[in-house]
C-alpha cells in the first residue's frame, strides 16, 4: 500500500467505523460521509470499490448481524429486537430476517441454523477485514489461571451452539462475566480447513470445583510471560492480529513461542456492552 493509499484508506475505515458505532441512528449517505471527508456524490461509490458492498447493504448486514446476536445469546421480546434493527413493525423485521437467514426471528432464536448464516454475513465480514488494522504488541507477564472449560470441536460452522450452552451453564451455575473472566483458547488454526477438526476452549475463571458433566471440564491456563494485543470493538474474527503477532511481530521480536496455545481473555463483550466497545486481549505465550 502506497503511502499515499494509506490515509484515504484510513478515512475510509472511519466511516466504517462510524457504522458500527451507531447502529441506532439515521445513517444516511451524506452523514458518513462526512465522517470521512469525502464528498456524498462520490462516496457511494468510493465505499464499494473499498469494502466490495453499498453503503445500505452494509448498515443493513450490520443491523441483522447485531439482531441475530441478540437472538441467540440475549434474553428480550422479539418486538425489541425488531426496533433495534431499525425495523418500525416486528413483520417487516421477520421478513428481512427469514430472506437474508433462512429463519424466522423465533425459529433462529429457537435453534440456530448456523451455516447460511455465516453465508449470508460473509460480505459483512470481507468488508471489515479488508484492511490489516494498526496492532501495538506489549509483553506482559499472565498470571496462573484456573479455569472450567467447554471444549467445541468441530465444524467452526456449529460454535455458536457451542457457545448457547456454555452461557447456560454459566448462567446457571452463578458465573457471570461481571465476575468471572472469560478467555477462549485456540488449540487449531479456525482457518486451516486441511488441519482437521477445530477445538476452542470455552472458559470461564473459577477456583471452584465442578463435576465432570455437561462436557465440562476443569483446567489451568499457566502463567507466564506473553505477548498481548488489545482489540477494541469487534472480534469474531482475530485472524489479522493473529497473523500480525506470527508473521510481522514475532520473527523480529527475538521471542519464542512457549508450548502453550494462543489465546483470548474477552475483557468486555458483545451483548453485555455494545459492540464497539469491546475488548479482547489476545495472548502468544513466550518461553
Amino acid at each position: 500500500m502506497t503511502a499515499t493509499a494509506t490515509p484515504y484508506h484510513d478515512r475510509m475505515m472511519r466511516a466504517l467505523d462510524h457504522i458500527d458505532r451507531h447502529l441506532d441512528d439515521d445513517l444516511d449517505l451524506a452523514s458518513i460521509s462526512a465522517v470521512a471527508a469525502f464528498s456524498k456524490y462520490h462516496f457511494h461509490r468510493q465505499f464499494v470499490a473499498t469494502f466490495g458492498l453499498p453503503v445500505y447493504r452494509y448498515v443493513q448486514l450490520a443491523r441483522l448481524q447485531r439482531a441475530s446476536h441478540r437472538l441467540a445469546f440475549h434474553a428480550g421480546r422479539v418486538t425489541d429486537v425488531a426496533l433495534d434493527a431499525g425495523y418500525d413493525a416486528p413483520d417487516a423485521f421477520a421478513r428481512a430476517f427469514r430472506r437474508q437467514f433462512g429463519q424466522s426471528p423465533s425459529a433462529f432464536r429457537s435453534a440456530p441454523d448456523w451455516a447460511p448464516w455465516r453465508a449470508a454475513l460473509l460480505p459483512l465480514d470481507q468488508a471489515r477485514n479488508r484492511f490489516m488494522p494498526t496492532c501495538d504488541v506489549t509483553i506482559r507477564h499472565f498470571p496462573d489461571t484456573p479455569i472450567a472449560y467447554l471444549s467445541h470441536d468441530g465444524d467452526m460452522a456449529s460454535i455458536g451452539d457451542t457457545i448457547r450452552r456454555f452461557i447456560d451453564w454459566r448462567r446457571a451455575n452463578r458465573l457471570p462475566p461481571s465476575n468471572a473472566a472469560t478467555f477462549n483458547i485456540f488449540h487449531s488454526d479456525p482457518h486451516d480447513l486441511a488441519a482437521g477438526p477445530v477445538r476452542i476452549d470455552l472458559c470461564v475463571a473459577t477456583d471452584r470445583a465442578f463435576p465432570a458433566e455437561d462436557g465440562i471440564a476443569m483446567g489451568l491456563i499457566p502463567g507466564g510471560r506473553c505477548a498481548v494485543i488489545r482489540v477494541t470493538g469487534r472480534a469474531d474474527d482475530l485472524e489479522a492480529p493473529a497473523l500480525h503477532l506470527y508473521r510481522d511481530w514475532l520473527p523480529t521480536s527475538g521471542e519464542e513461542p512457549r508450548d502453550f496455545p494462543l489465546f483470548c481473555q474477552r475483557v468486555r463483550f458483545f451483548p453485555e456492552v455494545a459492540e464497539h466497545d469491546a475488548i479482547t486481549d489476545l495472548f502468544l505465550p513466550l518461553r
